[in-house]
């Protein structure tokens, strides 16, 4: 058996999160055993995502002042938490005295705004890789990305990945490996479109199209984002 000494874990969850970048990893982390997982907002009103239908955070910053785990999960919302100073303070304070700052797709710009990845090998969401930088980060084009006490993921799915991966450290393989078989993640995709390199042109167009359409601009943003907030260019 696993040491199952208690683990506190505390998910940053905020307007237009990707949901799946939260649900994802908080399945699995929730069965790391003797864990307690928080949805933590200003707020404790429900909080609306990606997806059409809110999540309702269980604590707010001022109730949760530390924990074992730390996760920002991604989605547009991001540049807005990015221009929050309510939100970046809590987020740094967690980062600071957490045993583990994590994200999932581009939550790790959120880390980076923060100032927790400078120096750091980080991944986030292909479409976002080269953002990193802009923050002092190292962007490394892996699909979980550990460096220290950081553990990055990068787009949306690979949440189930980073989490399957810290469960191994903190419970050990054996524990992981038990999780991963609860929950049947044996991903067998009726398509080989995943990444931009095996998706057809047409289909990365079209991405690419959504994308200026729901955040034109985003990469000069981003990049001024990071400036105001004090990083090099």
């Amino acid at each position: 058996m696993p040491d199952l000494s208690p683990i506190s874990v505390a998910f940053l969850v905020f307007p237009n999160v990707t949901q799946l970048d939260l649900t994802g990893p908080a399945q699995v982390l929730s069965r790391l055993g003797n864990v307690t997982v928080d949805l933590v907002w200003k707020t404790r009103d429900p909080v609306p995502t990606d997806s059409g239908f809110p999540l309702l955070p269980t604590k707010t910053f001022d109730e949760v002042i530390q924990a074992d785990i730390l996760c920002v999960p991604g989605g547009f919302g991001t540049m807005d938490v990015m221009q929050d100073a309510e939100a970046l303070d809590w987020v740094r304070r967690m980062g600071e005295g957490a045993d583990w700052v994590t994200s999932v797709c581009t939550g790790a710009l959120v880390l980076g705004a923060a100032g927790l990845l400078s120096g750091y090998e980080a991944t986030t969401h292909w479409a976002s890789h080269e953002q990193l930088a802009f923050f002092g980060a190292i962007p490394t084009k892996q699909r979980v990305v550990l460096d220290g006490n950081r553990l990055t993921g990068g787009g949306v799915t690979s949440g189930i990945d980073f989490a399957l991966a810290l469960a191994a450290r903190i419970r050990g393989e054996d524990h992981a490996k038990f999780i991963q078989l609860s929950i049947e993640y044996d991903p067998h995709p009726p398509f080989d479109s995943g990444t931009p390199d095996k998706a057809g042109p047409a289909t990365l167009e079209r991405y690419w199209a959504l994308v200026n359409k729901a955040a034109p601009g985003r990469v000069d943003k981003v990049r001024q984002i990071a400036k105001g907030l004090g990083f090099a260019p």
